[in-house]
């Protein structure tokens, strides 16, 4: 198991999202913006579909007649280990960590392409029309550990990167592993219901791993062969 003490055996970050637990609060959506220094850019923009939301609540209906419900799958970069956006970056802008398997958007390389976009199959990614401001007091809200993004880049999901950077610093500087469930990306840590489940999937007593054996669990669009690291689980009965 990976942890604070090297990268002997790499880490693999996995998220779990138990979709029967999800009620569309959009608790997540909302920590995701204010952890991650994501601008609002008001009805008239999401209307030109410039939405800057690195998380989405995607719906979609189960049952007919009376036993109609509605349920939602929050959808965001799944982080794939085969991932079509990363060759099509010229300026290898997007790439692959080695040691987290996570996929990184290194936004001082970007040139705004958005040929990174054009190849993500999940449309997880976002473009900076805008250079967007946050005036006093706003900017008192921005995270001084997320940088803020400049017109023209693309930005995505990192899984909370400065979390996982911070949990494994201190595991480091404690000569100890990164406990399961220490590391926490905002989506996780706000949602009410705990549907979102994070942790490294290389521990064997790991919450993630142990949910990801349920038959409940699917990937989306596995048939791709991209290899998401976001696995969800059907609606069904709670295993939490």
């Amino acid at each position: 198991m990976a942890g604070g003490n090297g990268h002997e055996e790499h880490t693999k970050w996995v998220m779990v999202i138990d979709l029967d637990r999800c009620n569309g609060c959009g608790a997540c959506v909302t920590a995701c913006a204010m952890e991650n220094n994501v601008a609002f850019v008001g009805e008239d923009e999401n209307a030109y579909g410039r939405g800057m939301h690195w998380l989405r609540l995607q719906r979609y209906w189960e049952g007919e007649g009376d036993d109609l419900r509605v349920r939602y799958i929050p959808t965001m970069c799944q982080q794939c280990s085969n991932a079509p956006c990363e060759p099509v970056c010229p300026v290898y802008a997007t790439l692959h960590s080695e040691a987290e398997e996570i996929n990184l958007q290194v936004y001082n390389r970007c040139i705004g392409t958005r040929y990174c976009a054009n190849n993500c199959p999940y449309i997880a990614r976002t473009f900076n029309w805008f250079d967007y401001e946050w005036p006093e007091p706003l900017n008192f809200q921005l995270n001084p550990d997320v940088t803020v993004r400049r017109r023209g880049i693309m930005e995505k999901c990192t899984f909370c990167i400065q979390r996982i950077r911070r949990a494994e610093e201190d595991a480091k500087a404690e000569g100890r592993e990164v406990y399961d469930g220490e590391v926490q990306p905002a989506c996780a840590q706000a949602c009410p219901t705990e549907a979102i489940v994070f942790g490294n999937w290389r521990d064997p007593n790991s919450r993630v791993r142990q949910l990801a054996a349920s038959e409940r669990a699917f990937k989306l669009e596995e048939a791709l062969g991209t290899e998401p690291k976001v696995i969800y689980l059907a609606g069904g009965r709670h295993e939490f």
